[in-house]
């Protein structure tokens, strides 16, 4: 794919690149044009980088929000080319080459990357978007950690006498679905064990709940079968096969027409770019509302416009498939992206995306995941659950981050530490 020539741009300034979204994708499109001759400027709704995967960590009292979180100016402190912008695109012109911000200032660009990530997606189902808990914002995870906490402070407040039954529903049996079942069942037990809370072990649930009838359905069958065993050892509550139909303030309803009482609804079922300022992209959107994109992640025909990680719909490089809206996925489209757009700037041909697939992974609890690597056997049990903390140390960014990290996992490896089981008042009024 060779672009008409050099873009045109004024003899009296450099080429302007604008970036919106902070997330992997748009910081490793940011990171390969540090240094090139553009001016580059990150937009993002926040002034940090958060890790998502770990996530759910935050939300069960493994980590604090600052172990996931690194600010985005700190990252691009030594590439004089980069700027951070904090704020929220609200439109974007693309006659004009402009976005307005929701403050109402005005950003031009000659390059725009779209890099704005996705959202919750609730499938339409009645009362999931005003009651369940979605698990990808930082504010996020500090919200449903609230939740959880106060919801035992309650229980032990009113006595095993007189305190019903605790149960948490997390809906998704996907990754996410998995290690925050995991998680919050031991956090369920290290709160009765080591924070004395006076609850009745045998009054606490999870409920894990899916519409397909095995966990982790992207892995093989083998992987599904060791972690449902895992998940029901721990005591997890498995609802495959099983599909929610309504969500209200004190729980789930299924298709079966049970109702499931929940102190919280984890919402863990996917994700969807539609609703986020890629619907503003002139074009048909693809799977999930994402931006369809060309071969070389280009939007348009002039290859001024770019889309990459869970806000386009990036092509495998095999036939027709589409990638899933994964961190790896995210990670290399943002590399390609900004290799094409210098490609482009120095009227070079620019390249195909072609995903490389370095496996994938899950955690189900303490000392206990699965791994698939493109070769070879499943990693099950200790080895893999120590392949995914390597694996989540080594993207984890900054390294004063990794450290704390790494010498949490440890402590918690060796012993249930204390943990940060913080009820942080302003968590319900964060964005």
């Amino acid at each position: 794919m060779e672009p008409d020539g050099p873009v045109e741009i004024a003899q009296d300034r450099r080429p302007s690149v604008l970036i919106v979204g902070g997330g992997f994708a748009g910081l490793q499109a940011a990171k390969q044009l540090a240094g090139a001759p553009v001016d580059v400027t990150i937009v993002d709704t926040h002034n940090f980088h958060t890790f998502l995967p770990l996530l759910y960590q935050v939300a069960t009292a493994g980590l604090e929000p600052a172990d996931v979180a690194y600010p985005i100016r700190t990252i691009f402190g030594k590439a004089s080319n980069i700027t951070f912008r904090h704020g929220t695109v609200r439109h974007i012109d693309h006659a004009a080459k402009t976005v307005t911000l929701a403050g109402g200032d005005v950003l031009s660009f000659d390059h725009l990357v779209l890099a704005s990530g996705a959202t919750a997606a609730y499938f339409g189902i009645p009362g999931a978007k005003e009651h369940a808990f979605p698990l990808y914002t930082l504010a996020n995870a500090r919200k449903l950690r609230n939740t959880i906490l106060l919801a035992l402070e309650d229980a032990d407040a009113k006595g095993p006498e007189v305190a019903g039954p605790i149960t948490f529903v997390v809906v998704g049996g996907g990754p996410t679905g998995v290690e925050t079942s995991g998680a919050v069942t031991e956090l369920l037990d290290i709160c009765i064990r080591r924070d004395r809370l006076r609850i009745d072990p045998s009054k606490t649930r999870v409920i894990l709940v899916d519409v397909a009838t095995r966990v982790l359905t992207a892995f093989p069958e083998s992987a599904s079968t060791y972690t449902a065993a895992q998940l029901t050892k721990m005591g997890v509550d498995l609802r495959l096969g099983t599909s929610v139909t309504s969500v209200d303030a004190t729980g789930v309803t299924l298709d079966s027409g049970e109702h499931l009482d929940s102190a919280a609804v984890i919402w863990a079922a996917g994700v969807t770019a539609s609703g986020t300022i890629a619907d503003q992209v002139a074009q048909e959107a693809g799977p999930s509302g994402r931006i369809k994109v060309a071969a070389d992640l280009s939007v348009d025909e002039e290859r001024t416009v770019w889309a990459i990680g869970d806000a386009a719909a990036v092509p495998s490089g095999i036939g027709d498939d589409i990638c899933p809206q994964l961190a790896p996925v995210a990670i290399q489209s943002g590399k390609h992206c900004g290799r094409q757009i210098r490609n482009v700037l120095e009227g070079r041909p620019t390249t195909a995306f072609r995903f490389r697939n370095k496996g994938i992974m899950a955690t189900i609890g303490r000392r206990a995941a699965v791994a698939k690597l493109p070769k070879g056997p499943i990693i099950k049990g200790t080895l893999g659950w120590l392949a995914w903390l390597n694996l989540h140390l080594y993207y984890l960014v900054g390294f004063r981050n990794r450290i704390r990290v790494m010498v949490n996992w440890t402590w918690r490896y060796l012993d249930w530490p204390s943990g940060p089981r913080l009820i942080v008042a302003d968590a319900e009024t964060a964005e």
